[in-house]
Parts: C-alpha cells; structure tokens; sequence
C-alpha cells in the first residue's frame, strides 16, 4: 500500500509499505476514504515531538470503511463506514474508568505517532470497539473528517477547559483549524464576545463569518494593547491559546482578568515563561490537556443534526496521489489561505 512516511529531520516521503494486518483480536482494518494533515504533523515534521520514530506512518485522521475484523470485535463488521478517533482507549485501564481516554494506558494519541497511522490506503486501529464511531446515513464524511480531531480539542481543551459560560468574553489566540472549532463550538455557550487574533487578515476575516464578534491582527506586536481596549482594560474572562509559541502564550497572560481562566490548546514545542510573579495573586486558573474525545458522540449528533457545520472549515480538496502537494500547501497556510485540507482516497 501506499502511505506518508516520516523519515526524520522535516523528511517525509510517500512509500510503498505492507499493508496492516490484524496483531490482537480487538484490532480493526479500516481502508482510508477520507484523511487530513493537522498543524501536529506539521510539528512531528518540525522535530517537536521526539518520540516519533523514523519510518512512522503519520496522520490520526479519517473516515474509512472496515477491511477485516478482529475476532474480539463486537460492535463493528466488514463493511462498515466508520470514522476514526484520534484516540485510541482500551475501556478497561483505571485512566480510561476516569474518562481520560487521552493517557489510556494500553492507548491515547498512537496513530501517527507511536504506531502508523492514517496517511495511508489502511490503516491497523487497536480497540477497535472504543476508538471507531459507526457513521449514520446521510452524514457529510468530509464534515466528519473533521471531528477525529480538531473539533474535540478545540471543544473539550478550550471550550469546556475554559469553562466558557454566557455572557462572558472570550479570545482566541490562534484562528488555525483548532482555534476556528474553538470558535464555532464556543457559541455552544452564549459567550457576549468572541476576539479572535491571529496574523492572518484572511483567516480573521472567515472567523468573523463563523461567529466572531471582534478581530485582532497581532502582526503589529500590539495584540495585548487592542484587546484590553475592546475590554476597557479588564481583559477576558477566557483565554484560549491556540498556536503553540511563547508568544501567544505571553498574549494570554497579559488579557486574562482576574478570576479568569487560561486554556492551552497549542502543542508548545519550546518553553515558556510563566509569569507567577504577576499571576499568583489575580485567582486565575490555567488547564492544558490532550483531548479524550469523550465528546465525540455529541458532536456527531449536532454535525447529524446541522447545528454544526464543520465543513465549513475545509478549503482545500486533493487526490492521495497528490499529499505532497496538500502538505506543501497546508504547511503554507497563509499564502495559500487554507484552513483544512481533505485527502480522498476513494
């Protein structure tokens, strides 16, 4: 089969590599449909996450249908359409009895990561039984692309982390995909005002159609001045940090009011600093965490529903025979003013 394949130090390279077989008897064989790339894999390429070895299969993205089934398997059969959760859970270990699906000890973020994943023609999914989701009729597979990840994290690791509630205000640091379904299941709770920043003017103006009621381009280095005047200089209830850099974690510290609640969502590849010297004594509250997807069943029901529309973050549609380009062109987001690509193998 045909897969993306990391060979270490930025390299990548489509590969012929053997198709996947069944290891343990909760394992499925899904073949790929649909995948994405997501600003992670970016980071893999970039070096920040070591534990990625040489010769990996990226991507914990996709729709596919189900090739062969392990025997333990109860809730999935040869031919199913499914769609893949970027976290893998046993069901059975004590995290995974706490609902932190994340740190399952036989499981969490593996694909693409400590095992191969979906940027691929197949792909091996352990547990089968807790990390697939059957997709009902009629649903749009490309809008589900976009819930193996980026929705849950954007919702459970900003939203529900942050603890947005009505009437507050909210900034968003980061209008990539993650800060975009930030931004669109935050409405979930009535905030008064959604800001988002980003340096992108392009990418602040979708924004505004998708539910921001201010933006902030940050490239004049005054983000923290514009929004504690869109505050009266109180700052925000809620700030989500969405990038990744020590910058837009500087810009956090510096808006959020006190009693308010800081909300990491990047995937920080270098240090930052901490500011307790100005924060110890303003009550706030900081939350980082990787995603569970614990909230990937009701998210499925309001994309069923149409009260979510994550196709809407989709700019870009390429062939598999063309991921090179959709990388060069995802890796280049703002020249090429794309949000999530899809990557159809069917």
């Amino acid at each position: 089969m045909k897969a993306l394949t990391y060979l270490g130090a930025g390299k990548k390279e489509v590969m012929e590599k053997p198709k996947p077989k069944i290891e343990k008897e909760t394992d499925v064989i899904v073949k790929i449909t649909k995948t994405t790339i997501c600003g992670t894999d970016l980071h893999i390429l970039s070096g920040d996450v070591p534990t990625v070895e040489e010769g990996r299969i990226l991507g914990h993205e996709g729709v596919g249908i189900v090739e062969e089934v392990g025997s333990g398997v109860k809730n999935f059969k040869k031919g199913d359409r499914v769609l893949i959760s970027c976290i893998t859970s046993c069901g059975r270990c004590e995290n995974c009895k706490k609902g932190l699906y994340a740190h399952c000890e036989d499981g969490g973020w593996i694909l693409g990561h400590l095992i191969d994943g979906t940027q691929a023609e197949y792909v091996r999914i352990p547990y089968a039984d807790n990390s697939l989701y059957p997709i009902p009729d009629g649903v749009d597979e490309e809008a589900l692309v976009m819930l193996s990840d980026i929705l849950p994290t954007g919702f459970e690791i900003g939203v529900l982390n942050g603890k947005v509630q009505p009437g507050q205000t909210v900034a968003i640091i980061g209008a990539g995909p993650v800060g975009m379904a930030a931004l669109l299941t935050a409405q979930f709770y009535s905030p008064a005002e959604i800001i988002m920043v980003d340096l992108d003017d392009n990418r602040l103006e979708v924004a505004k159609k998708f539910g921001a009621t201010q933006v902030v381009n940050s490239g004049d280095g005054k983000a923290v001045e514009k929004i504690m005047e869109l505050t009266d200089g109180k700052g925000v209830d809620v700030a989500m940090e969405a990038v990744g850099i020590p910058v837009t974690f500087d810009i956090c510290q510096e808006i959020i009011k006190p009693g308010g609640h800081i909300a990491n969502v990047g995937v920080h590849g270098k240090s930052v600093e901490f500011h307790i010297e100005k924060l110890w004594i303003r009550n706030i509250t900081l939350t980082t965490g990787l995603v569970n997807t614990t909230s990937t069943p009701m998210l499925l029901k309001t994309v069923e529903a149409k009260k979510l529309q994550p196709e809407q973050l989709i700019t870009h549609r390429f062939a598999f025979s063309d991921i090179m380009k959709a990388y060069e062109v995802f890796g280049n987001a703002a020249k090429e003013k794309a949000l999530k690509v899809i990557i159809s193998n069917d």
